[in-house]
């Protein structure tokens, strides 16, 4: 079984998305090595292996180094770590999530490299500095590119001969059992109807002022949020009674939440953070069968606006959630028929199959020797060029 190296700025144990839907999905084909940014630990570096699924390892680096994510810093610690991960013979597939790990490449001698860009990293706040350098690096280097949605192929796609859209897909029989409203998570059994609900990071993409507007213009209403708060003071999050953050939940307790929702939010902020996002949760959304309203995200808008109802303005954002919680019986049915259209179209399973089969397709362009060799200066900066800060 060929082995398939992840350079990943998302750990495994975080929200489970699309880094984990497909490594758990290509583990069929490949020996996955799952590697995550370092993790700051007194004492001598060491790299942590956890067996996490059949054939999936994470490769958790632990070192002294202060600075985060795979800094310059990092670099030379790193490459000691990962020298032995594979045998001095044998060729890995590299796939990265993130271009800032692309200086580890040449601890490998890889016979194809994957870059699958789930998200416009460079406009999330802290971004490194050269992180649109070294992704500029990846794009002359890989052999095939993927995107999470439509709006980052169109970015991408003229920047690389071999670039294909692959946008959030779901795995509808987990996401069903929400139809069954009695497996509410008890968690959430002494709050009110109705409950409008999120789940999902709470960060920059996440408008606080619309959720805070939403409960003070409803205080009937319960707002459910669940999920970890990352990279944003807590100060700042709306503290309305009607407001309930349930914190970072299981993969398999979110269909137990969703149950017990009457309506759906993509409350995501319109910023540069947001531009090029394909939210996973909204076909997750529809697999519940649930009423959505979502800000004017462009691969949610563009696909899914006949659908999910779409709201420009916080004032047009509350009257959505108002007409959705008004829906008669038989406007709920024709939108749950048209959703169980949405979802029929596609799944993880079938994402992950095509991606392999592209994979196997792909030419090797051997440029990875070459391109260390002579563009060294390509993918790096001086660190103290570099913010302190992590991506992700």
């Amino acid at each position: 079984m060929p082995t398939l190296i992840v350079f990943c700025h998302l750990r495994w144990d975080f929200v489970f998305q699309r880094p984990q839907h497909l490594m758990t999905r290509l583990a069929e084909h490949y020996n996955v090595l799952f590697v995550e940014e370092p993790m700051h630990t007194e004492g001598e570096a060491r790299l942590e292996k956890t067996v996490v699924a059949p054939n999936i390892t994470v490769c958790r680096p632990h070192t002294p180094i202060h600075q985060f994510g795979f800094h310059d810093d990092q670099l030379p610690t790193l490459q000691a770590l990962l020298a032995n991960l594979v045998p001095e013979d044998e060729a890995p597939i590299v796939w990265f999530y993130t271009p800032m790990a692309l200086p580890l490449l040449q601890v490998f001698k890889p016979s194809k490299v994957i870059y699958d860009c789930m998200d416009e990293l460079a406009m999330f706040k802290n971004a490194p500095k050269q992180l649109l350098q070294r992704e500029s690096a990846l794009l002359n280097i890989a052999d095939v590119v993927f995107t999470g949605g439509p709006s980052l192929y169109q970015s991408k796609r003229d920047r690389h001969a071999n670039a294909h859209c692959f946008s959030s897909s779901v795995d509808a029989k987990h996401f069903r059992q929400a139809q069954d409203r009695a497996i509410s998570h008890p968690d959430q059994a002494h709050i009110a109807h109705p409950r409008l609900g999120f789940y999902g990071v709470i960060d920059e993409r996440f408008d606080v002022d619309l959720v805070s507007s939403m409960a003070d213009a409803h205080p009937e209403w319960q707002i459910v949020l669940v999920g970890p708060v990352v990279k944003i003071d807590p100060a700042t999050l709306p503290k309305q009674p009607n407001v309930h953050y349930m914190g970072q939940r299981t993969y398999d307790q979110l269909p137990q939440f969703l149950a017990g929702w009457d309506v759906c939010l993509l409350p995501f902020a319109m910023n540069d953070s947001t531009k090029f996002i394909s939210p996973t949760k909204v076909l997750e959304y529809m697999a519940a069968e649930l009423p959505c309203v979502s800000t004017p995200i462009t691969d949610v808008k563009v696909p899914y606006g006949d659908v999910v109802e779409i709201a420009e303005s916080h004032a047009d954002f509350i009257a959505a959630c108002e007409r959705q919680l008004a829906l008669g019986d038989d406007e709920r049915q024709a939108q749950a028929s048209r959703m169980r259209e949405v979802v029929a179209g596609t799944s993880w399973d079938l994402t992950a199959s095509r991606m392999h089969e592209l994979i196997g397709s792909a030419v090797a362009g051997n440029k990875v020797e070459r391109f260390f060799a002579n563009s060294q200066e390509a993918v790096r900066v001086p660190a103290e060029q570099l913010p302190v800060a992590q991506v992700g």
